[in-house]
């Protein structure tokens, strides 16, 4: 029971406290009084943050409703929570078919492959927009950034074009050197390279701006003594740049490493234009489930295979913000 003792007495007699903090110990009404001034006083940026509130809620929070779809077998006339309980066999359907294997190696590989060389690409261009006149700097920032904004869907049209047997670009440029042309789209072993740089070709532009943009934020002074010492521009890049980028490098590589169990859905579906002669290289997860829903109409696993993909995801994210914070606290993300 509460008395005159109690933290959180107020002189009411006998009234609970109107909230408690995270610990379970009951909040003094003058805080919550500080925090309700506190909202009020900034009632203008809650209200403009309102909009992000509410589409976090309705598109991200209110759909998780429906993971409980992974452990049933869902039909579509009984309904989310008519449907019969189907435990785990949702998930036992991923992991023992003859592709559980592939799908999972392909999707984890390309993935890393795909972090490292466009987190190295992305640095050398930042470095080098850097480096470049002013008035050229937004030229090179358009034409980086440009394509982050087409649809893989056109994007898979530019590859055909390259890539079609009987009048694809490439094909007729080997035609005219004297070689044979290839089928592409059904010669596996060429997919890794061709899928690697059509990501790079489209991802790195965006990571090249938030790189560059953290350049813009780094102390002109530490460059200016350089340059008194004589430190040459690839020193100053080493040994100042990189340096200063490096929280900001390991925080979009933590990011990263939390969806490295997620294909990119588009990029393995409509560049390799849905061949089977190829999926040994070129399916992910993502796509093997959107090929089995539809040819299957199997909601349960898609639904399983997306919870799965979520918790592996989660746990990648706090392992790798755990070693980072244990080897420099200041690099992490909490």
């Amino acid at each position: 029971m509460l008395n005159k003792e109690s933290p959180a007495w107020d002189g009411s007699a006998g009234m609970p406290p109107a909230a408690t903090s995270l610990g379970g110990k009951p909040k003094p009404r003058s805080l919550i009084r500080r925090e309700m001034h506190y909202f009020w006083k900034n009632r203008e940026l809650f209200l403009l943050s309102l909009p992000g509130i509410l589409y976090k809620l309705i598109f991200a929070y209110l759909p998780m409703v429906g993971l409980i779809i992974a452990f049933k077998k869902y039909r579509y006339d009984k309904g989310i929570f008519g449907s019969d309980w189907a435990g785990l066999d949702n998930f036992r359907y991923l992991f023992t078919g003859d592709a559980a294997w592939r799908i999972t190696r392909n999707t984890v590989l390309y993935n890393i492959g795909y972090m490292l060389l466009t987190t190295c690409i992305a640095l050398l261009f930042a470095v080098l927009l850097n480096e470049i006149r002013a008035r050229w700097t937004k030229f090179y920032q358009t034409s980086l950034f440009l394509p982050h904004f087409l649809s893989w869907v056109l994007v898979g049209y530019i590859a055909y074009a390259f890539l079609n047997h009987s009048d694809g670009f490439l094909n007729g440029l080997l035609t005219s050197l004297g070689m044979e042309p290839i089928s592409w789209y059904q010669n596996s072993s060429y997919w890794p390279f061709i899928l690697i740089i059509f990501h790079i070709w489209k991802a790195v532009g965006f990571s090249t701006l938030i790189y560059f943009a953290g350049i813009m934020g780094i102390n002109g002074e530490y460059y200016e003594a350089a340059r008194i010492d004589g430190a040459t521009k690839r020193q100053m890049a080493v040994s100042i740049t990189i340096p200063l980028l490096a929280p900001l490098v390991i925080i979009m590589l933590i990011l990263s490493i939390g969806s490295m169990f997620r294909g990119d859905f588009g990029l393995h579906y409509f560049i390799p234009n849905n061949s089977g002669f190829i999926f040994n290289t070129t399916d992910v997860i993502d796509t093997y489930v959107y090929r089995s829903l539809r040819e299957l109409g199997n909601v349960g696993m898609s639904a399983a295979t997306g919870f799965y993909q979520s918790v592996v995801g989660l746990v990648l994210v706090l392992l790798a913000n755990g070693i980072v914070k244990k080897i420099n606290p200041d690099h992490s993300l909490w």
